[in-house]
């Protein structure tokens, strides 16, 4: 696999090595001792999720304050943009953000340390999005920061207003968020 770093230290995307030929492709979507050597320490995954949405569909900014989740993160049906927001107080790039196209075509990957607000936005007609999470899901410790916050100010490819949830659209703004050290 190949390692690309982001715009934030930390946040990488993994770009699986993929063998293909006339029958189809195999590639290693997970390797325990691969990963951990590319984000420089050990990780123990929990628990894995699956979700599809329509175009359109932004599923985020989410976080947990306790019970705080790494995520390694991919679409495999589709094509989304995936955004991260450094919420680390003590971090040089605390309020910044980060985005990729993850899609089935590319295969490609992106780890999320623990300490930032993730989420997408669906650019095809549909996508499927796992996420393999290393904390399990505590909905008492669930937090969204406001997808739209002119103070993070990220760039999200939008033909339109996305489909939002309300608890999506009631995000708090990085001013009012509750944050990490």
């Amino acid at each position: 696999m190949r390692v690309v770093a982001t715009a934030i230290p930390g946040v990488l995307v993994i770009e699986p090595k993929v063998f293909g030929d006339a029958r189809g492709f195999f590639y290693e979507s997970w390797n325990e001792r691969a990963f951990d050597e590319a984000v420089g320490r050990a990780v123990r995954f929990v628990q894995d999720n699956h979700s599809a949405s329509a175009k359109n569909v932004l599923r985020g900014l989410h976080y947990q304050v306790a019970s705080t989740q790494g995520k390694l993160v991919r679409c495999v049906a589709g094509e989304v943009f995936d955004a991260v927001v450094d919420l680390r107080r003590s971090s040089p790039t605390f309020g910044r953000w980060a985005g990729e196209v993850l899609s089935a075509e590319n295969r490609r990957m992106l780890w999320v340390p623990e300490g930032f607000a993730h989420g997408f936005v669906v650019l095809s007609d549909w996508a499927e999005f796992l996420y393999k999470t290393t904390d399990y899901y505590a909905p008492q410790h669930e937090r969204t920061l406001l997808w739209n916050d002119p103070a993070v100010g990220i760039r999200w490819p939008l033909a339109g207003e996305p489909l939002l949830k309300p608890a999506d659209l009631a995000g708090k703004p990085l001013a009012q968020a509750e944050t990490f050290p």
